[in-house]
C-alpha cells in the first residue's frame, strides 16, 4: 500500500472553480486518456482519492494513479497495492524530461523512456509543467 502526494492547485482542471473531483469525472478522466479500470475502485475522500482492487497490470495501474493525481483538486492518491518499484519525480521549475532522465535513470538520452511511461497522460516531450507528477520507468520497462 502507498500514499503518494500530489500538489492539488496543480494539474489539469477538470471543472470549474474550486470544485474536489468526484469518482465519476475522475472515472471519466480515465478512460478518455484510453486506460482501463477494470478491477479497479475508484472513490474520493475530501482531497485524497482512492485506488483499490486488482486486475490490471502494475504499469497501467501507476499510470491511473497518475492520471488522477495530476487533476486539479487532487492531493494524495492512495493505492492498495503493493507498489514495489513504483518511482514518481514531481517536475521542478526547469525541469525538462532529459535533465530528469539524467538525474533518475543516469542518463539524459533516456528522456524518451519517461515519456513513453507517461503516455496518454503526456503528448509532447516538452509539455511538463511544475507540480506535474511522472512516472519513471524500472529496469528498462515503460
Amino acid at each position: 500500500m502507498g500514499l503518494w502526494s500530489f500538489m492539488k492547485d496543480s494539474g489539469k482542471k477538470l471543472f470549474g472553480g474550486d470544485e474536489e473531483p468526484s469518482a465519476e469525472v475522475l472515472e471519466r478522466e480515465i478512460a478518455d486518456l484510453g486506460l482501463s479500470t477494470e478491477g479497479l475502485d475508484i472513490s474520493v475522500e475530501g482531497d485524497k482519492v482512492k485506488v483499490a482492487g486488482m486486475g490490471v497490470s502494475q504499469e497501467v495501474r501507476e499510470k491511473v494513479m497518475l492520471a488522477v493525481g495530476n487533476v486539479a483538486g487532487v492531493a494524495a492518491v492512495e493505492d492498495d497495492g503493493d507498489g514495489a518499484g513504483t518511482v514518481f519525480h514531481t517536475v521542478e521549475s526547469g525541469d525538462t524530461l532529459s535533465a530528469i532522465a539524467k538525474k533518475t535513470l543516469g542518463s539524459a538520452n533516456r528522456y524518451n523512456e519517461i515519456f513513453e511511461a507517461n503516455r496518454p497522460m503526456l503528448i509532447h516531450p516538452d509539455k511538463i509543467y511544475p507540480g506535474q507528477v511522472l512516472r519513471i520507468p524500472q529496469d528498462g520497462a515503460a
